[in-house]
């Protein structure tokens, strides 16, 4: 059933209801529409999140990381799509070339300053989004968006106050720069909602991996693993659990996302999206939690509760916005 909807977006029959008074199926199908896709989006958050943890175990270089997982990630996209359909259109190639810049230069910006600056760097990507959008989209931002960027922000600041630090002018602005290339994607993304996003994506992850290719020769991955755990295995399961991490990351940290972010694209705005994902930064940790035992201070918690409930709060207004007057009928 899940699957059937996020597939086709349909809703039933030809009059929704709120309460007792019918309303038109237009006006309910979009209210219910903009409800799945804030839901797809917010999944979408949540698995791009177990991206932190996994790279964590992982045991190879980040660019080759990179690489295997836009490889896997990208054929998952073909076995779907069978026969993409290419446009080369200027939003299709902008929106591979920014996603494809958003992964990479995030990898090097993680090796020229702190993780804490680059996450925090590229998740200013809402300001840009909220100026691409009406430029390009015509999506002007509205007050509630404003003000929900300035809570974020904050709550992100917050969020990694322990750990910020001057970091690399290099590396903070190539995190800027990777910010500015994941605002590019989404409204590129957006402006393909009728047509061809998730080609996009494919395409975004073939540059990717080509971009990869010299870090992928060496030795073979391994994992890396709290205490004495990585002791106790055998070279032969440390790589085999190497591997299966890359898979991870290529099938369930990048692939399922896609399908899941491009079905949220195409329903709410740009900025709304972009909003929408700053919950994966705020998952990431849970994750490292649960597995490796990091705890996050009492600022980070803090911080995430903030943005949760700015997210929460925002995304709960834009559905009883777009629901149907009680009198419509």
């Amino acid at each position: 059933m899940l699957c059937r909807l996020m597939t086709t977006g349909k809703a039933s029959p030809d009059h929704g209801r709120q309460g007792d008074i019918p309303v038109p199926a237009s006006l309910a199908d979009a209210g219910s529409a903009r409800g799945r896709a804030i839901l797809a989006l917010t999944a979408c958050a949540l698995l791009w999140s177990t991206g932190g943890l996994l790279i964590k175990i992982v045991n190879w270089n980040p660019f080759a990381i990179a690489g295997a997982r836009s490889l896997i990630g990208g054929l998952l996209i073909l076995a779907v799509l069978r026969r993409p359909h290419f446009t080369w259109s200027f939003a299709q190639v902008a929106g591979a070339v920014s996603y494809a810049g958003c992964m990479v230069l995030f990898v090097a910006a993680n090796k020229l300053t702190t993780a804490a600056n680059a996450i925090l760097l590229q998740y200013t990507a809402p300001l840009y989004a909220a100026v691409l959008g009406w430029i390009f989209l015509r999506e002007k931002a509205s007050f509630l968006d404003w003000a929900t960027i300035a809570v974020v922000l904050g709550g992100m600041v917050l969020f990694f106050l322990d750990r910020l630090g001057g970091g690399g002018v290099a590396g903070n602005l190539l995190a800027i720069a990777s910010g500015m290339c994941f605002a590019g994607t989404m409204v590129a993304l957006r402006r393909q909602k009728d047509g061809s996003p998730l080609e996009s994506l494919l395409l975004s992850h073939a540059i990717t991996f080509a971009l990869a290719i010299p870090f992928l020769w060496g030795p073979v991955p391994g994992a890396v693993f709290p205490g004495r755990l990585s002791q106790s295995l055998s070279p032969t399961a440390i790589a085999m659990t190497g591997l299966a991490g890359l898979a991870f990351l290529g099938i369930f940290q990048i692939g399922i996302p896609s399908f899941l972010l491009v079905y949220g694209v195409r329903r709410v705005t740009a900025l709304q999206t972009l909003l929408t994902s700053v919950l994966e930064p705020i998952f990431n940790p849970i994750w490292v939690f649960l597995v490796l035992g990091e705890t996050p201070g009492p600022r980070a918690l803090a911080g995430g509760a903030i943005i949760l409930v700015a997210v929460t709060v925002r995304n709960v207004l834009s559905l009883r916005l777009a629901a149907p007057p009680a009198g419509a009928g």
